[in-house]
């Protein structure tokens, strides 16, 4: 095979790959043999005409395209094991540039390659300091929130009991423009907490005051910004109807109280805990924002490029991750964009952009682990399957299975190493 290299930019090159005409006559034969059973010519029997009288039937051409897509891989594949200088990276993209019988088979191929990094600083990095101080206005409002969340609903049955803040509410509206309902506007039984600002402005407070069984109508007005353009900035009414009123009962918050919501005996020995634990949060916050500010400082300290066959694959995955996000709230990611007024477009765009720095902090760090030296050992692959294994209560054997089919080993591998580099700027940094 004759091979031709155009490099593109450090991070893309182009082999033009010239294949002699001989072994696309032979892929050729070898796509006949496979596809004859199933090709049906009046006057043979299935499956038993001859290919001149096949390519006579259907043009000569009739399986020049899977011939070339049976051959522009494996192709692609010598090309790279014969010439170890190009160290392709990522999903390749082809090109036909001459398919014609007696005449070579010639295709492009674009592909990512590993490229020489020029890193910059990524030791003595600076950080500010993230303040970890726990206050006693968080350990209060902690406790509040366990106050909220244990506390005892009770149905309002007293019909002269009026709506107030804090009270969830279960009502049927009805949503009108120019006397006319619009889309989105009518619902039944629907719960709302007053005070939660779920709803335009004015709505929640427009209820207080309601008794069961009444009907009120608030005059409203969409803010101008609103996402769906028919309504933003729009006069409207909704027809309101309450049918349920619940009240939160919150226990005190004393020793009483925390002998019920923890093991602890009196609220300061709870309180303690509580400081405790989210002492623990905020130090653990603090590395993960040291470590990405790290990763990006080191990243724009360097040349690197984001080869675009990787940039789209990890945006695809962001996509698909994003719409599994909105599943799991039970939203599909069409009626997301539609409830959001967002384009799709939007949406990918920012998957892309999402996905380009994470590549880019990815070769950065594969970079510095390199230029450091850095390993993963078999024993660090171990110690990662036993944890897998405990976390998911699985036969450490049955985690290495699953990992090997699919080919998780070696991504493992890679995480590993990119934390190792990640452990190094955060050891070399000046934090303060």
């Amino acid at each position: 095979m004759k091979v031709t290299k155009k490099e593109l930019d450090k991070a893309h090159i182009e082999l033009t790959i010239e294949v002699p005409d001989e072994r696309f006559k032979e892929a050729l034969d070898k796509v006949f043999k496979e596809q004859k059973g199933k090709i049906n010519i009046p006057g043979f029997r299935k499956g038993h005409a001859p290919k001149a009288i096949v390519e006579r039937h259907f043009g000569k051409d009739v399986f020049y395209g899977e011939a070339a897509e049976a051959l522009v891989y494996p192709c692609f594949i010598e090309v790279l094991k014969e010439d170890e200088s190009i160290k392709a990276i990522g999903q390749p993209e082809f090109d036909i540039e001459q398919l014609e019988l007696d005449k070579p088979f010639i295709f492009t191929v674009v592909t990512a390659i590993k490229q020489d990094i020029n890193l910059g600083q990524y030791k003595g990095i600076e950080l500010k300091k993230v303040d970890e101080t726990v206050t006693e206005a968080e350990v209060e409002a902690y406790l509040k929130h366990i106050q909220d969340t244990t506390a005892v609903i009770e149905n309002i049955q007293d019909e002269n009991e009026e709506v107030k803040t804090g009270d969830i509410v279960v009502f049927d509206f009805v949503g009108e423009k120019d006397g006319v309902q619009f889309e989105g506007g009518t619902a039944e039984d629907y719960e709302l907490t007053i005070g939660s600002n779920t709803f335009i402005e004015g709505f929640e407070a427009g209820m207080i005051g309601m008794k069961l069984n009444e009907r009120r109508d608030l005059n409203l007005t969409f803010p101008t910004e609103y996402h769906v353009k028919d309504l933003a900035g729009a006069d409207v009414v909704f027809h309101v109807t309450l049918n349920e009123i619940k009240r939160k009962e919150l226990a005190e918050i004393d020793d009483e109280f925390a002998k019920d919501v923890s093991e602890f005996e009196t609220l300061e020995a709870y309180k303690e805990d509580i400081k405790k634990d989210l002492a623990k949060q905020k130090a653990e916050h603090a590395q993960r924002q040291y470590r990405q500010q790290l990763a990006e400082k080191a990243t724009a300290d360097s040349d690197v490029i984001a080869p675009k066959s990787l940039v789209a694959q990890e945006a695809q995955n962001y996509l698909k991750e994003t719409e599994m996000n909105l599943q799991e709230q039970g939203i599909e990611l069409e009626e997301y964009l539609k409830l959001t007024g967002t384009a799709l477009e939007d949406v990918k765009k920012q998957c892309e952009l999402r996905a380009e720095k994470t590549i880019a902090q990815q070769l950065v760090l594969e970079a510095i682990a390199e230029k450091e030296n850095l390993v993963v050992t078999d024993e660090e692959i171990e110690a990662e399957i036993d944890k897998m294994a405990e976390h998911y209560k699985m036969e450490k054997e049955q985690i290495r299975q699953v990992l090997t089919i699919q080919g998780h080993i070696e991504g493992m591998k890679h995480n590993l190493l990119t934390e190792k580099a990640i452990d190094l700027l955060l050891k070399e940094a000046k934090i303060g």
